[in-house]
């Protein structure tokens, strides 16, 4: 269980750029969390004295409205990580999260992790080159679902969705991670204008959608359309 709980950890973001003895100094400080599908792993204020790891799952992590609606901020799926930013921020938690799927989450206490900042300057350095690359991740998601079209969007996050057959001007099934209302919530958009977009791509012969299977009959295609 050793072995496959540091190569979890070192696919974490955080510790990416993290020594494996390093890593090892963590795993007593490391416990399983367990979300059946629609179970909520924290809420929005709760105290941030740790930070999660995927291990295999989906947790969506959401900011609620008084009104019952809710805006997705991010989608965490396998060897991701949440929590860690707001974890050394010592703020509470600013978003809820809940599992999509059933999961399993790896919890590192803050404890554990300050210790080690402590005992290791050079565990600092590399774990901000980990932090780094998810900033990097997030301003280029900023740009993505701010800055794009609706349907730029749309394509953009089927293209993502692609995989290794991305590159490949092929057709090819995506099956979608969750559900269409979740995700027009991270593109910033409405279900209604989700819809619209997946129908403008099917009336143009890009696409076809059978609930959460898209059959996309070209890549190049796709990715050469303009709205």
């Amino acid at each position: 269980m050793s072995a496959a709980l540091l190569n979890l950890l070192s696919h974490l973001p955080l510790f990416q750029s993290v020594s494996p003895q390093q890593l090892a100094s963590l795993l007593g400080s490391v416990s399983e969390r367990r979300l059946a599908k629609g179970e909520c792993l924290f809420r929005r204020g709760d105290p941030a004295n740790c930070f999660y790891g995927v291990a295999y799952g989906q947790v969506k992590l959401a900011i609620p409205s008084p009104q019952g609606a809710e805006k997705v901020v991010e989608i965490i799926g396998p060897r991701q990580s949440l929590g860690e930013a707001v974890m050394f921020l010592g703020k509470p938690f600013p978003v809820t999260a809940e599992a999509l799927e059933d999961s399993l989450l790896l919890r590192i206490d803050r404890d554990a992790v300050d210790r080690l900042l402590a005992e290791d300057p050079s565990f600092a350095r590399r774990m901000l080159a980990g932090l780094s690359v998810r900033l990097h991740s997030l301003l280029r998601d900023v740009e993505t679902y701010s800055l794009r079209s609706s349907a730029q969007r749309v394509i953009g996050y089927l293209l993502q969705h692609a995989g290794e057959d991305g590159a490949a001007d092929a057709a090819l099934s995506i099956e979608l991670p969750t559900a269409k209302q979740v995700i027009a919530s991270r593109l910033n958009l409405t279900p209604e204008t989700l819809s619209r977009v997946f129908a403008e791509l099917s009336r143009a012969g890009l696409i076809e959608v059978q609930g959460r299977t898209i059959a996309v009959a070209s890549l190049r295609r796709l990715r050469e359309f303009e709205p």
